[in-house]
């Protein structure tokens, strides 16, 4: 009896403790745009490393999930990334590295501090030298089917980017290939076109806009 009773119980526990995770489960969209081409081909990647590549916008959309126990359907939060080095290159080391967090203006205090830790815990090192922290209102939106690499990204005046998929004309020397991974974990993502990168927000000493490169990410991600 004793035996029954713990196999029962011990099963009990199990899909308590699945249901757990399935209602913390995040998911969302994400884009990542950077400051030098990640589908390209190594004549261009090798005339930009250690030059370019040095910074990165990233934005994540919670369509639906909680993160510490806090609901996060429909907000968004962005981080702007100036790093050491190449971000992505095997053989500098990025580090050290400032960011400015830029959380969605709709979320209440307990969201914001979710969004950042839910940053935090995706980026890593990258946002571990927070400099600044903004608020302002978010927008970002990905195409779905044939416009999946159709992305735009609106964070207040401090940040757009827009995206579009990779067409045959972006291909310019025939060589080319997915240089550069994204830098967090993502279930999926796909290179872009990068119609437009701006950031014009205070706190890494400098801004920037730039256009017409191959150097975006567009895709979701799940925690």
């Amino acid at each position: 009896m004793r035996k029954t009773f713990g196999v029962t119980l011990g099963a009990v526990c199990l899909l308590a403790f699945s249901a757990g995770l399935s209602a913390a489960a995040v998911t969302g969209d994400y884009i990542e745009v950077r400051s030098a081409d990640v589908y390209t081909g190594p004549c261009f990647a090798n005339s930009e490393v250690d030059l370019e590549g040095k910074q990165a916008i990233l934005a994540w959309k919670v369509r639906q999930g909680n993160w510490q126990g806090t609901d996060l359907a429909g907000l968004s939060v962005v981080a702007v990334v100036d790093a050491s080095a190449t971000l992505g290159d095997p053989y500098h080391s990025p580090f050290p590295a400032s960011a400015v967090l830029i959380v969605d203006g709709r979320a209440n205090p307990a969201q914001r501090h979710a969004l950042e830790a839910l940053v935090r815990f995706q980026a890593g090192k990258l946002v571990g030298h927070v400099v600044r922290v903004e608020t302002a209102p978010i927008e970002l939106n990905v195409g779905e089917g044939g416009n999946h690499g159709s992305a735009s990204l609106q964070a207040g005046r401090l940040v757009q980017v827009r995206t579009r998929s990779l067409c045959a004309a972006d291909h310019i020397c025939g060589n080319e290939e997915l240089y550069y991974p994204p830098l967090v974990k993502t279930s999926h993502a796909m290179p872009a076109f990068t119609l437009e990168d701006t950031f014009q927000g205070h706190g890494l000493g400098m801004m920037w806009t730039r256009a017409q490169t191959r150097s975006a990410f567009v895709g979701s991600f799940s925690l």
